[in-house]
């Protein structure tokens, strides 16, 4: 069906989401994703375009919050929003549109936009042009500083000077590392061939700081203009992104942030201090990866963590700092990406395959290793040493004194900013799919945290298997699948007529329909029928118990294409956009999947909101 639901119609769906426990019901989609007005099309999206505002239109009313990727910066060679900077926002999130209006004085001229938008070798597709893009709005933006600084706007310049004294103590480090690139005409620094360039922030003697100083304030000066052009560049996003949720806000949608476990290569540089030298963050060998994955993110030194009395220490007030810019940006909350990175990390050596073998470890849980014991909470006593270190089952006990150790991140510095920024801890996601440790469910289950439930990943073998309709409880957050996922009408026809498909088939009738006398018919039905498999896909999300439910926009919009594959690279991941029609695309069947999810929580439950049900019935 096309969703074109009016005010009435949206009323019955929130009757049914209520009557279903539904707190929240969340649309996911990366910025880049975002799609365009006519004719605005410059090869990647934003929500602050007029593209974007127009999806907001949209959601009103049905979703009650948009989640969106990373915000960060990313490189110009890599795409993925999950390498992108921590404090500073991507350029590509400008909408240069609105740079063309009277509002921003035209600093950027309409014939420059223009030739952007004609020449985006994507125009007429649903796929960013990112190595396009990321040039051509370098050189817009360039175009607009120098007006700025041209046209001499008094309360314009009032506003980015008190933008620049707000943020001074992450935005100097990111604008001179962008002059550093200019310098060594490459954006990566351990390719940087001036030594002293490397750890201007990483002195070990008082002659270094010094010297480096020295150094800071010659290529502050000499590339003055360049380094304002850079925080001009993250005030007028700042100044737009602001806008936009105001105008979202009014809508009564809310944005969700999503905060990667990884570092940039310019956080990397400007905070190597505070990083572990030598190691890497990744994650051990399992089914997927037999020598693990390598993931070469720089690690938090524990040990600049927290103070001696257990206060946070300079890594901690940096990550705090993080946090609270993310939950006051973002009032909807925070998705934090692998909650295990965060609790119980997983470090190998720089240069070597995290494989324990090989020297990796649990940074926090491996109290024999010749370097990680002294980090190590867990100890000897708490082990089952029958177990290899990457076995997430080898801590076996905690104290609770312990399991606080595991958490005091997740408390001082996570849940503490939400706090201060006047959220909770409800307003924290926490990707948690796949295997946990010990330790991290310890700590899960302590902060109550809402973890994911991803009913794609479902193991249709294990009865008690967390991601089963039936075993989801209230209190997380459930989907189908997220941007690392196959589309739901792609799982389902992968599963047509094969033998794990027909186990997913089993329990999903014994879950859904277990009024059903003739449930046979259905199996075979479902077997062998995709469109029914999805659909029914579909009920079980809305069926289970979970309190919060997120649809990723492939999903809903019912698009065959996958948005990203793990463990591939080029331009088909991260490339995937809602179409610049949406609003005439065919998506789920929303009135019809929760009526059924009404039904599937049997008789006595569908006849209490047997109103509710002829009223969807009515707007099918």
């Amino acid at each position: 069906m096309v969703c074109t639901l009016d005010k009435s119609g949206v009323s019955t769906i929130k009757k049914a989401l209520k009557a279903l426990g539904k707190k929240n019901f969340v649309f996911i989609m990366h910025n880049g994703s975002f799609p365009s007005a006519d004719g605005e099309n410059t090869g990647f999206g934003t929500i602050n375009s007029n593209g974007g505002k127009k999806f907001i239109d949209y959601a009103a009313g049905l979703f009650d919050a948009i989640q969106m990727g990373p915000a960060g910066k990313t490189k110009s060679t890599d795409s993925s929003p999950y390498t992108g900077t921590i404090f500073s926002n991507n350029p590509l999130f400008i909408d240069l549109k609105e740079l063309t209006t009277d509002k921003w004085h035209k600093i950027l001229s309409t014939e420059t936009y223009k030739d952007i938008v004609a020449n985006n070798p994507n125009k007429n597709t649903n796929k960013t042009s990112y190595s396009y893009i990321v040039k051509r709005q370098a050189e817009a933006l360039s175009e607009a500083y120098k007006n700025f600084v041209k046209f001499n706007d008094r309360a314009l310049i009032a506003g980015f000077d008190k933008y620049k004294l707000e943020n001074d103590s992450w935005l100097d480090k990111d604008s001179l590392y962008e002059a550093l690139s200019i310098e060594h005409n490459n954006d990566y620094w351990p390719n940087w061939k001036n030594e002293t360039d490397k750890k201007l922030f990483n002195p070990k003697t008082i002659e270094e700081k010094i010297e480096y100083g020295k150094r800071i304030d010659e290529i502050s000066k000499k590339y003055s203009k360049e380094i304002d052009e850079y925080k001009f560049i993250q005030f007028v996003l700042s100044k737009q992104n602001s806008e936009t949720k105001k105008y979202a806000d009014s809508k009564g949608i809310k944005m969700i942030a999503d905060r990667q476990v990884a570092f940039s290569d310019r956080d990397s540089w400007a905070y190597q201090s505070l990083f572990l030298e030598g190691w890497c963050l990744g994650c051990p060998p399992d089914y997927f990866s037999k020598d693990g994955q390598a993931w070469g993110f720089p690690v938090m030194d524990p040990e600049k963590m927290y103070n001696s009395d257990g206060s946070l220490g300079e890594g901690g007030v940096l990550m705090k700092n993080l946090f609270k810019k993310m939950f006051r940006e973002n009032p909807g909350g925070v998705r934090i990406d692998h909650i295990v990175g965060l609790i119980d990390p997983w470090v190998y050596k720089s240069g070597k395959k995290p494989m324990p073998e090989h020297g990796a470890g649990r940074l926090y849980s491996s109290p024999e290793h010749p370097e990680l014991g002294k980090y190590s909470i867990a100890k000897i006593e708490n082990l089952d040493t029958t177990l290899s270190s990457d076995n997430e089952k080898r801590v076996k006990t905690l104290t609770e004194e312990q399991i606080k150790l595991y958490g005091r991140l997740i408390e001082k510095i996570v849940i503490a900013a939400a706090k201060e920024e006047g959220l909770t801890k409800d307003d924290i996601v926490c990707e948690d799919l796949g295997t946990l440790t010990n330790p991290v469910a310890a700590v899960m289950k302590k902060y109550e945290l809402l973890g994911m439930r991803l009913t794609q990943f479902t193991v249709p073998t294990e009865e008690d298997d967390p991601y089963r309709c039936k075993n989801i409880t209230p209190k997380c957050w459930a989907m189908i699948g997220t941007h690392d996922n196959q589309p739901v009408i792609k799982w389902a026809k992968s599963m047509i007529n094969t033998h794990v498909g027909y186990q997913h088939v089993k329990n999903l009738v014994d879950d859904l329909f277990a009024e059903e006398t003739d449930k046979d018919s259905i199996i075979v039905k479902m077997t062998n029928d995709e469109n029914f498999l999805k659909e029914t896909k579909l009920v079980e999300l809305f069926a289970c118990q979970a309190e919060n439910i997120q649809m990723f926009f492939t999903d809903f919009f019912g698009m065959n294409e996958t948005y990203n594959t793990p463990g591939t690279s080029g331009d088909r991941n991260w490339s995937l956009r809602l179409p610049d029609n949406f609003e005439t695309m065919e998506t789920i069947n929303l009135p019809s999947i929760l009526k059924k999810a009404i039904i599937a929580r049997g008789s006595k439950f569908a006849q209490d909101n047997k109103n509710i049900i002829e009223e969807l019935d009515e707007i099918q």
